[in-house]
């Protein structure tokens, strides 16, 4: 799921008003409120009404939007659920089927087919499986829905542009619950400024050209910082005596001062030593450990999700021809409940968790490791019952 930090505006395209300037109250007056916005960038009063003309308000997106629940798994239960040995297979034969785009791909932008085709089978199975959801109704409900106005509104105003130029069908063009649309699911405003005709016919089609998606996809990493031809994530073994406040994202050493340190690649090369690299240990220092180089951290450009942007990372890996990792020994995950009422003691404590909602993001992983290391505990960053229990 394209999922960005924060929308950016539409430079060219945007309106006078605020984009949050209004939300909520009633749906048909909201709608009102768009169409006044759009004639005032430019668009004619007739092409308004018309891209307006069907849309609806979708109780199923607001109940897709709050009912996330599959980020709540561990990494490895996640991992082995949606890395199937099918998707291997269609990887491969992808890989080769697309060959000459990859080929392209990786010229231009320096990104791996690797890592392309892992998005390309998580977010729609290759494109097999791209979302029901009508785009500009589900755009619209979440632009009316005040949670987050400033990511949706101008989504809704890029479908418009598109519209303009004959890529979308606000009737017919259907993708995931956030809007998302084409085999590597891109917000509109990312395909209107970062589409790419990958197969020169002329017009930028994520839905049914897989040379558009992967150019796109490749393109759009490279913008959000995508360094050329450099490796992402590595898994790795680490002595039992690592020092684990050295552990996480937020740390960093070279390749060749971890390898001083004991850590060394499984069943890859080790990346050069210069380069900087965060140790992770997605489920403790008893789970599988990981590398992750500069590259990791576009993918939480695309997407904000912990355990995705994890899973997505070493999928891209497996493809590239990685073993499956070792799931080692990790204590047990708390429970849903438990999981926010760490996040609920952890803040009290002044801690800064975002939503108790039970993920273990980047941030609760932040505080755990902290508390870890204020109390004297093995700081990996994993939230152990003996944590809780503590606390």
């Amino acid at each position: 799921m394209r999922f960005p930090i924060l929308a950016a505006a539409i430079v060219a395209l945007t309106p006078t008003t605020s984009w949050a300037a209004s939300c909520g109250g009633d749906f048909k007056t909201f709608v009102k409120g768009l169409k006044t916005e759009a004639a005032s960038m430019g668009y004619s009063r007739q092409f308004v009404n018309k891209f307006f003309k069907s849309v609806r308000h979708d109780p199923k997106t607001l109940r897709a939007d709050r009912a996330q629940g599959v980020f709540k798994m561990a990494f490895t239960d996640f991992a082995q659920r949606v890395i199937s040995n099918n998707r291997m297979v269609n990887g491969k034969k992808n890989r080769k089927k697309y060959a000459s785009t990859f080929k392209k791909m990786q010229s231009t932008y320096g990104v791996d087919p690797s890592v392309i085709l892992a998005f390309w089978a998580l977010e729609t199975d290759y494109g097999a499986v791209q979302g029901d959801f009508n785009t500009i109704n589900s755009l619209v409900t979440l632009s009316h829905d005040c949670r987050r106005p400033e990511l949706f509104r101008p989504q809704v105003f890029a479908a418009l542009e598109l519209a303009k130029r004959g890529n979308f069908d606000p009737t017919s063009t259907t993708g995931a619950w956030a809007g998302e649309i084409g085999m590597v699911q891109m917000l509109p405003e990312d395909i209107l400024h970062r589409g790419v005709d990958g197969d020169g016919d002329g017009r930028v089609l994520l839905k049914t050209s897989a040379p558009d998606a992967i150019m796109t996809g490749a393109r759009m990493l490279s913008e959000l910082g995508w360094r050329k031809n450099e490796p992402w994530l590595v898994e790795v073994t680490v002595p039992s005596n690592l020092d684990w406040k050295k552990t996480g994202l937020e740390k960093q050493l070279t390749v060749a001062q971890w390898a001083k340190l004991g850590v060394k690649a499984r069943g890859v090369k080790m990346p050069k030593g210069n380069l900087k690299a965060s140790i992770l240990l997605p489920q403790g220092r008893k789970g599988p450990a990981f590398m992750a180089l500069p590259n990791f951290r576009v993918y939480f450009e695309w997407n904000q999700s912990f355990v995705y942007v994890t899973t997505a990372a070493y999928f891209a890996t497996r493809l590239a021809g990685a073993p499956v990792f070792d799931a080692g020994n990790p204590d047990p995950a708390l429970s849903d409940g438990e999981m926010k009422s760490l996040q609920k003691k952890l803040a009290a404590r002044g801690y800064d968790v975002g939503k108790i909602d039970g993920i273990l993001g980047k941030r609760t992983r932040d505080a755990v490791q902290k508390e870890q290391i204020k109390r004297n505990m093995p700081a990996d960053a994993w939230p152990t019952r003996a944590l809780l229990n503590k606390l």
